[in-house]
C-alpha cells in the first residue's frame, strides 16, 4: 500500500540501498522466492547500470551477498513487526495521518540499510572506471526515453486516467476487486492530487546528472573514503527529498498530502470483506519475514 505514498526513486546509490526493503514492501507475490534470489537480482541490476567489470565481480558479490544475510538476520522481524502494525490498522478507518506515518516509516528503514551498505557503497563508487560512468549516463538516457513515451503522452485527462490504472492495479492486489461505486471514489481521489509528468521528468533529470557529477568527482579527485561516505548519504537523503523541492514545494506537498488522502479513501471504501482480503495478504508477507529470518 505505501507504494502510493512516494514516487520511486530509481538512482544507482538509492536503488541499491532499499533494494531488499522493495522485497518486502513494493509488492512481489512470491516474497520468500523474490528474496532468495535477491542477492543475483540485485547483482544483475547492478550491473545494467554500471557494467561492472571482471576486476570488480567478485568483491561486489560478496558485498551483497554480506548485506543480505545481514539483513535476514537483523531486519526482517522487525518488517514483520511494521507490517502487524498497518494489518492491526485496517480494523479501524484510515487517516491521512496514519498513511503518512508509514511513509516514514519506510524512510527509516531504508536509511538503516543504507547506512549498512555505505562502506560498500563508497568502496564501489570509488573503483568506477570513467567507462562505467558513460555506461551509467547511457542507461540514464535510456531510462528517461522511456519515461517520456510512457507518462509525456496525450493530454490531462489520458495522463490522469493512466495513473489511475496503475493505482487501481495495486489497489486490487491489496484488497480485490471493487465495484463501480468504489473505482469512482478511488478515480476521485486519484485526480485531486497534482499531476505535472514533465517536472517529475525533470526531478529524474537533476537526481541522475548530480549522481553523475558526484561520481565524476570522486573519479578526478580522489577524495577520502570519509568525504565519499558523506556525499553518497547526503545525495540519498536529498533523493527522499526531491532534488527540485524548494522551487516546487506547493507541488511535491500537494502530490503527498494527496497521496495520503487517496491511500486512506482507498482503505475506507472497502468493505469487511475487502479488508480482510488485504490483513490476509499482510499475514502472508508478515509469515515469510518471520520465516526468513529464522533461516
Amino acid at each position: 500500500m505505501q507504494k502510493f505514498i512516494m514516487q520511486p526513486y530509481r538512482a544507482l546509490v538509492l536503488r541499491y540501498g532499499i533494494f531488499l526493503f522493495a522485497c518486502v514492501l513494493a509488492g512481489c507475490s512470491a516474497l520468500r522466492l523474490g528474496y532468495a534470489n535477491g542477492d543475483t537480482v540485485t547483482y544483475w541490476w547492478l550491473n545494467s547500470y554500471i557494467d561492472i567489470n571482471e576486476e570488480q565481480k567478485p568483491w561486489v558479490r560478496q558485498d551483497i551477498e554480506r548485506l543480505f544475510t545481514w539483513h535476514r538476520k537483523t531486519q526482517l522481524g522487525d518488517y514483520a513487526q511494521y507490517l502487524e502494525q498497518v494489518q492491526q490498522r485496517l480494523h479501524h478507518p484510515v487517516k491521512p495521518d496514519d498513511v503518512m506515518q508509514d511513509y516514514a516509516g519506510i524512510k527509516k528503514r531504508s536509511l538503516v540499510f543504507i547506512d549498512k551498505a555505505l562502506p560498500e557503497l563508497t568502496r564501489l563508487a570509488m573503483d568506477l572506471q570513467p567507462e562505467q560512468i558513460a555506461h551509467l549516463e547511457k542507461k540514464f538516457a535510456s531510462n528517461n526515453e522511456a519515461y517520456r513515451k510512457e507518462y509525456l503522452k496525450g493530454n490531462l485527462e489520458d495522463r490522469q486516467l493512466f495513473r489511475f490504472k496503475k493505482v487501481l492495479k495495486q489497489a486490487e492486489y491489496w484488497f480485490g476487486n471493487f465495484t463501480s461505486e468504489q473505482e469512482a471514489q478511488i478515480r476521485k481521489a486519484s485526480d485531486a492530487r497534482p499531476l505535472d509528468n514533465e517536472l517529475w521528468a525533470e526531478e529524474r533529470r537533476q537526481r541522475q546528472q548530480e549522481l553523475l557529477r558526484i561520481l565524476r568527482k570522486i573519479q578526478s579527485d580522489k577524495p577520502s573514503k570519509e568525504a565519499v561516505s558523506a556525499m553518497l548519504r547526503q545525495y540519498v537523503e536529498r533523493s527522499f527529498d526531491n532534488f527540485t523541492y524548494a522551487e516546487h514545494k506547493d507541488f511535491f506537498d500537494g502530490m503527498r498530502n494527496g497521496s495520503a488522502n487517496m491511500v486512506a479513501v482507498i482503505a475506507n471504501v472497502a468493505t469487511q470483506e475487502q479488508r480482510e482480503h488485504a490483513r490476509e495478504r499482510l499475514q502472508k508477507w508478515i509469515d515469510d519475514c518471520r520465516a526468513l529470518a529464522a533461516k
